[in-house]
């Protein structure tokens, strides 16, 4: 897409009254519905993870880890949200987005959270084993104008992980 095509798609988007924030559709709002994806994942199997992305008030896209059914190393929940929003919004770039998941990245996913230039990105819980942390340590791994939230919902989300970890063992 054009750059002047893009400004416009992003002037419009911004001044739509649909993606404006309704008061009371917050943070914990959204990783509910992030939460809620994480348990389509469980109840298919999968790593409990979910994720959303919204502009405004209005959800562009969701997923959930679908590694085991695609048998797709990369199909995890916040790739199949970016690439939904890529396709939905006709940009590489979401810089007015905000991506809920329900667990930290991993170093993959922060590499096209990088790229994609979010606004904001919010987990729920810290992922020590496979988050991208363990690789990053203390630096900035997202696009310098993405601000983060962590701890959102932690409790919720780190009990579905361990929940599904002890129905495996």
């Amino acid at each position: 897409m054009k750059k002047k095509a893009w400004k416009a798609r992003q002037y419009k988007i911004r001044n739509n009254p649909l993606f404006r924030l309704i008061p009371g559709m917050t943070d914990e709002y959204f990783m509910r519905l992030a939460l809620a994806e994480a348990r389509k994942a469980f109840a298919a199997g999968e790593v409990p993870v979910g994720a959303i992305i919204t502009v405004g008030e209005q959800v562009l896209s969701r997923g959930h880890n679908m590694v085991e059914k695609l048998n797709d190393a990369t199909a995890h929940a916040e790739m199949i949200a970016l690439t939904s929003a890529f396709e939905r919004l006709g940009s590489k770039y979401l810089p007015d987005a905000t991506l809920y998941v329900t667990v930290e990245p991993c170093l993959m996913c922060t590499g096209a959270i990088y790229w994609s230039k979010l606004a904001r990105v919010v987990w729920g819980t810290d992922d020590e084993k496979n988050g991208h942390r363990r690789i990053t340590c203390d630096a900035w791994p997202f696009h310098p104008k993405t601000s983060l939230s962590k701890g959102i919902l932690d409790e919720e989300a780190s009990s579905l992980l361990r929940e599904f970890f002890q129905s495996k063992r």
